[in-house]
């Protein structure tokens, strides 16, 4: 199954989605494996299990209200949105079967399956998706993904298995926004979501069932026997909470997990000769969909003057990060669109590493080192600030600790905190308590930027947690998505990139490849436009290579 590729907080430094077409062009220099599709001449069985691997536990597993790559990784399994993404990452039908858009994009009718049952054995019908839209436009619902859905003028259930949708005014995401999880209604209705059940045990329409959570340990799912696409080949799917890289490594040496990201160390210098490694799994990389970035939080001074943040951007060694941190295996990341692709820009200002440059912005919004004590001040106080990232995550610490080092070279003093990544998101993210944070972003298929970065979502919980304002981008991002024409779209965009670039709400740092491991047993893995896991509910075992076995 394969979901819309949604805005959410990377909790790594590398991801298991990818577009391996662009990788020539864009110059790769890692030792790749990249297979292609190919066809078995076995046919697929039943059984085994695969187990994956998380630096951080799941916050919640009801995918609309959450905003965590963890949480997305489990919930992606359990639910289906209306419609999909297909290995080409051409939109398809998932629990819709067709649809029918007219008045020059603003009426969509989606016409819904009829062999969808819930996993407690409920129906899915239109009643369904109905509840989900108004859950998703509810003031109460805590979810960072409602400007979609308020857009729509009028939702109508035409009969059981039949919705119709209209909007105001053209919207160029609207077929592809529908891929949001649908909710049960019989479940949720009348029920304060951040009190249900389904938080912890969630009940969906998917490829797999919950089974199991231990909190701060595992996520185990079942295979869903009557799933309408056809039961999965793999009995379970299990999510290991491993909070550190290097413990996680040692798991995937002994065999115990399936599939994680390589650290650009463990990549480099750690897999090609060590037999353990290789008579076990395979290794794929590609450029990711994700960017790593540092955001400065504009609520608080000195970070509301852009002249302070391009000084800390022109003071990012972002080459030395690449070359001494990820071993050249990213590109320096200059927006928040991945290079190769029509949607970015490379004509947008760029900050090589200049640290008088940084000095002259500086002075100019009012810092000197006047005491001479080797820090910048301004009014008797000194420069300084604390910058966060999450724990587990050994290149993130390292960019903190180079950053530290960068910044303190023209007098700016940088305290770090490396936190656990629920208390990271949920009580500093979340709520806004912080300085200047390391984080990355997912790249989505669809250029809207408009979660991100539009002013009005900012605030807690929103997915604009830095409160970055510009007027003229509000007017950019509302008319790209209006507009359907790709090479119209091109030209908001590229401009929005420009103004990002000018602001520099945050220091964009690089895209880097996805570096990834994978145990060689499991058939019918391929990469695609889509990334290495878009067919993941098709992937199998044959027989004599399965290590689990479950009674049921």
């Amino acid at each position: 199954m394969i979901n819309r590729l949604l805005i959410f907080m990377l909790m790594f430094a590398v991801v298991a989605c990818g577009n391996n077409a662009d990788k020539g062009a864009e110059g790769a220099k890692a030792d790749s494996k990249i297979k292609s599709e190919k066809v078995s001449g076995d046919n697929p069985v039943n059984g085994d299990a695969f187990i994956s691997s998380s630096l951080g536990d799941a916050t919640g597993l009801i995918y609309n209200i959450t905003s965590d790559s963890a949480s997305h990784d489990i919930a992606s399994k359990i639910y289906n949105g209306l419609v999909e993404y297909d290995k080409d990452i051409n939109i398809v039908g998932d629990l819709a079967e067709s649809w029918d858009i007219t008045d020059e994009g603003k009426t969509i009718v989606f016409h819904l399956r009829k062999d969808v049952r819930w996993h407690d054995g409920e129906p899915f019908t239109a009643d369904d998706v109905e509840f989900t839209y108004k859950f998703m436009i509810d003031d109460k619902t805590p979810t960072s993904y409602d400007a979609d859905f308020r857009l729509v003028k009028s939702f109508e259930v035409l009969d059981k298995y039949t919705v119709r949708i209209e909007y105001g005014e053209a919207y160029a995401p609207a077929l592809i926004s529908w891929s949001m999880p649908v909710l049960p209604k019989h479940l949720l209705e009348g029920v304060d979501v951040t009190k249900s059940p389904l938080l912890r045990e969630p009940v969906g329409t998917g490829p797999y069932k919950f089974k199991e959570w231990k909190a701060g340990e595992s996520i185990t799912l079942e295979a869903n026997e009557d799933y309408f696409k056809g039961r999965p080949y793999l009995d379970r799917f299990v999510m290991r909470v491993i909070p550190d890289s290097a413990t996680t490594f040692l798991e995937l040496l002994d065999g115990a997990i399936d599939m994680t990201g390589l650290t650009p160390l463990q990549w480099t210098r750690q897999t090609d000769a060590n037999k353990q490694f290789t008579e076990q799994y395979d290794k794929y990389d590609y450029l990711s969909f994700g960017y790593t970035y540092v955001a400065y939080n504009e609520l608080k001074k000195p970070f509301d003057d852009k002249r302070v943040r391009q000084a800390l951007t022109y003071a990012t060694p972002k080459a030395d990060i690449i070359k001494g941190i990820l071993f050249d295996l990213g590109i320096p990341a200059h927006g928040p669109y991945k290079p190769g692709t029509i949607w970015y820009n490379d004509n947008v200002k760029k900050y090589d590493y200049n640290p008088e440059k940084a000095l002259e912005l500086l002075a100019e919004a009012g810092y000197t080192d006047s005491d001479s004590d080797g820090f910048l001040d301004k009014d008797g106080k000194r420069f300084e600030f604390e910058l966060i990232t999450n724990q587990g995550n050994s290149v993130r610490t390292k960019i903190c600790e180079t950053l530290q080092q960068s910044w303190e070279k023209i007098g700016i003093k940088v305290s770090i905190r490396v936190l656990e990544w629920a208390t990271f998101i949920n009580e500093y993210v979340d709520k806004q308590k912080f300085d200047a944070l390391v984080l990355g972003w997912n790249i989505t298929n669809d250029p809207d930027l408009y979660d991100v970065w539009y002013s009005g979502n900012c605030g807690a919980r929103k997915l604009n947690f830095i409160c970055y304002k510009n007027e003229e981008l509000d007017r950019l991002l509302i008319e790209g998505r209006k507009v359907f024409d790709p090479e119209k779209r091109k030209e908001y965009y590229h401009k929005a990139q420009e103004i990002l670039a000018e602001d520099q709400p945050y220091t964009f740092l690089y895209v880097p490849y996805s570096l990834v491991a994978i145990s060689k047993r499991f058939e019918n893995v391929y990469t695609a436009p889509a990334g290495l896991t878009h067919n993941q509910d098709k992937w199998w075992v044959k027989k004599g290579n399965q290590k689990y076995h479950f009674e049921r």
